[in-house]
């Protein structure tokens, strides 16, 4: 098999929301959400990163800032023409309509962080159970897609020296076999700093907190999460639960 036969079609980003820590608890945002979005690479290179690089230009004249959800949420640097409703509001229907438009799915975890504690006397670090869960259905969807057998890049942001090494500790536990599917998953790690610029990560990055609002607030209307609830991996009769979001516990 040459090498380009080794890849998969595919590449899988992945970013979170909210601390994974248990010392301490957010109670305005109570959880912790890892967010994967599962992108093919033509798309990728054809359409989303071209999409997220016209959206830059447009509002800075150039494509080197990175789209961070909180900076946008609370508009500050580079983000502060969003405190005039006018431009908010457009710049929300321009980020809506790349979510509408793109052709990938979004899998991700939610952990209730005071239920987790309370259920369980010795809980598992967060981070890890939450990548478990993406990186097994990850597998499931790229199989059904006849790509289970090939490498897929499972590309995250660097955290810090600590957290990175014991993520790739987790990282290579859980693709040797410690997973729901019970067999070794064909994933390669690949940790990139927030100066890559990455269209996945920030992709990823917008999604994350308003999946996570959404499993806190479930009745609450919000824009954001209209804008994405599309693009969740589902079950052939349009259920998410199990198949594109676990929720903890």
């Amino acid at each position: 098999m040459c090498r380009e036969g080794m890849f998969s079609d595919y590449m899988l980003f992945i970013d979170e929301s909210g601390d994974h820590g248990l010392d301490s608890i957010d109670r305005h945002y109570p959880v912790f959400v890892l967010c994967g979005v599962l992108v093919e690479k033509d798309e990728y290179v054809g359409t989303l990163s071209p999409a997220l690089s016209r959206l830059k230009l447009k509002h800075w004249g150039h494509t080197e800032v990175i789209l961070h959800e909180r900076e946008i949420r609370k508009p500050s640097g580079p983000f502060s023409f969003l405190q005039i409703a006018e431009q908010r509001d457009a710049f929300h229907q321009e980020v809506a309509e790349i979510f509408h438009q793109g052709e990938f799915q979004l899998i991700y975890s939610v952990i209730h962080k005071e239920r987790y504690i309370q259920r369980y006397a010795a809980p598992r670090n967060p981070y890890e159970l939450s990548m478990s869960f993406v990186l097994e259905r990850a597998f499931l969807e790229l199989n059904e897609r006849g790509h289970g057998a090939r490498r897929t890049t499972v590309i995250v942001e660097c955290r810090g020296r600590k957290e990175d090494a014991q993520l790739k500790v987790a990282f290579e536990q859980i693709v040797s076999g410690n997973n729901a599917c019970r067999r070794a998953l064909p994933f390669d790690l690949l940790m990139v700093p927030k100066s890559a610029n990455s269209a996945g990560l920030q992709i990823a990055d917008l999604a994350a907190r308003p999946l996570g609002a959404h499993v806190l607030r479930p009745e609450q209307q919000s824009r954001a999460y209209g804008a994405i609830r599309a693009r969740i991996r589902r079950s052939p009769t349009g259920a998410v639960r199990g198949f594109g979001v676990k929720v903890s516990p």
